[in-house]
Parts: structure tokens; sequence; C-alpha cells
């Protein structure tokens, strides 16, 4: 399937393909378009919209993007779920405070951002950033 979401991806952008990715889409393609073209371009390429105004799979109800995929698809993985406070935090500038690994979180997509400005490559980089944060997750809900 196609998603699409805005242009210049942060935590939410980035958080959100890779839990496409990981566990509702295996062989997802995204697309990155400025905001204003989204609903078109999601109209002309049947592309699902994620972390975009109005979309469903965005910011809703108090939740961040990545809440509404885990609500959406029901992924009920604790480990997601530990994950899901850490991206809520550090995607929400005044949740920043209500995760010690927020402000870590937000530093990294910052970062990212700056050192790889195309969107796929920035992707495909920091999905390395979430698999070990989703196995850091892992670890802390078994214990």
């Amino acid at each position: 399937m196609k998603w699409i979401t805005r242009s210049h991806v942060h935590v939410d952008r980035v958080a959100c393909p890779w839990l496409i990715t990981r566990f509702v889409d295996n062989e997802a393609e995204f697309l990155f378009v400025p905001k204003s073209q989204v609903d078109a371009v999601a109209a002309e390429t049947g592309a699902i919209p994620f972390d975009a105004p109005g979309a469903e799979l965005g910011h809703k109800d108090g939740r961040c993007s990545f809440e509404s995929i885990l609500l959406k698809y029901d992924l009920q993985d604790p480990a997601l779920g530990r994950l899901a406070k850490i991206v809520h935090a550090a995607d929400i500038a005044q949740d920043l405070e209500q995760d010690p690994l927020a402000r870590g979180l937000e530093a990294i997509a910052t970062g990212y951002g700056l050192r790889y400005p195309n969107d796929e490559e920035n992707l495909l980089r920091q999905f390395e950033v979430y698999d070990a944060l989703y196995a850091w997750c892992r670890l802390q809900v078994a214990r």
C-alpha cells in the first residue's frame, strides 16, 4: 500500500513509517509531499494519509499519530505502548517532560533531519534507532 504524509520528517513522521513497516504493512511505500498537497496527492494515488491535518491517522483526542495507528490497527504489544509514550512526549512540545527519554528522541530526530534532509534516506537511517528503542522497550516491559 501507499502511505502519505508531510515532507521534512521529524519524530512522529519517522516513528509512524517504522511502525507501519514493522507491524502493519511490510511492503509499504511512503510519499512525502508539502502539507498543502497531502489531500490532493492522497486522492490521486489512493495513499493512506498519516500525521497530516485532518487525517484519521493523525493527532486526535490528545493522541499523536503513532498512537492513532496503534489504535486503528489494534496493536497491543506492551513494548509498543511504552514506545508510544516516548514518541508522544517527544512529538508534542507541551508534553516533552512527560517521559525521561523524550528530549533525547527529539534531539536525535533533529540531528538526523540536519544530517539527512532527504526524507527517504532519513527514514532508512533512523529505523535503526527505532529498532533499538523498541528492543529496549521490550526489555523494560519484561521486567
